[in-house]
């Protein structure tokens, strides 16, 4: 019945986003078609619902699984190899959807993880969690992760995305199965507050089912992904996050995955990368799509 339910739901949001696609092409202008890089033969990471770069260690990636997942953030070579963990102490995966690295208000670089999954909007709180890059890399660390309780204006929601935004000095959470997605953020300085956190929302885009992004380290590129379609910005200088992401986005090259749920820039910027889910005993390969500049 869940595979039935499943295969229903892509198909009703493919025609939904049929509609949407036929106003922005697939443009190859900037980036090339996706590569296989490796096939994830790993079984604790068949479930990968969030990938982002180290901006520390080059080419590493950290990686998450969903809801019922060990409490761990994996750290996996550019093959998508696991060479190490970091446990989140004193946690629980209830259903973790997406991670996001970058600076804090001390400048030091952190890894945020969104506990922000909710498929039947039940919870009154969410959380996004802030553990400090590994300056080593080892196989097994442990870090007791500083936490902000957010809920959001007009009630609970599902959602897959997170977003750091350096510029602005944010983090942007995208809502997923409203008829349009919503934006909304909080300022990086809210974690260890004791209070609860009540999101600001800024504006729907015209699609929905988002379930991943990223914004590159620069702040200069914006990366959005449903099941079907990666979407893209490039931030003019002197815009704010909101005002890019108002324009029309760009639709950029996309394998078909069984169910991708994550994207993430590389640490150079000059590629981006995509994996799915384990779905119908298809195994996750990890994808680079190299830039074309």
């Amino acid at each position: 019945m869940g595979t039935r339910i499943t295969i229903f739901f892509l198909f009703l949001l493919g025609l939904s986003h049929s509609l949407f696609a036929q106003e922005i092409p697939v443009s190859e202008r900037y980036f090339s078609m996706g590569i296989p890089v490796d096939t994830l033969k790993n079984p604790r990471l068949e479930e990968v619902s969030g990938i982002a770069f180290s901006h520390i260690h080059p080419n590493l990636i950290y990686a998450h699984t969903d809801s019922g997942g060990e409490a761990a953030v994996y750290m996996l070579d550019s093959l998508g190899k696991e060479i190490g963990k970091i446990i989140l102490k004193g946690l629980k995966n209830r259903d973790w959807e997406d991670i996001a690295v970058g600076l804090g208000p001390d400048g030091k670089s952190y890894i945020y993880i969104a506990e922000i999954g909710d498929n039947l909007a039940r919870y009154s709180s969410v959380y996004v969690h802030r553990i400090p890059e590994p300056r080593v890399i080892q196989s097994l660390i442990e870090e007791k992760a500083v936490s902000v309780e957010l809920n959001y204006p007009g009630g609970a929601r599902d959602a897959e995305t997170l977003m750091l935004d350096p510029l602005d000095k944010r983090l942007y959470i995208v809502s997923k199965r409203d008829k349009k997605n919503n934006l909304y953020s909080f300022s990086w300085d809210q974690f260890g507050n004791k209070e609860e956190i009540k999101l600001d929302k800024h504006l729907e885009f015209p699609f929905s089912s988002s379930v991943a992004g990223d914004i590159s380290k620069d702040g200069c590129q914006i990366l959005i992904k449903n099941y079907f379609a990666v979407y893209y910005w490039i931030r003019k200088e002197g815009e704010s996050l909101t005002e890019t992401l108002a324009r029309t986005p760009i639709s950029l090259p996309y394998v078909p995955e069984p169910q991708g749920e994550a994207i993430a820039f590389s640490s150079s910027m000059k590629s981006y990368f995509t994996i799915s889910e384990k779905r119908f005993n298809i195994l996750p390969v990890l994808y680079r799509y190299p830039s074309k500049k």
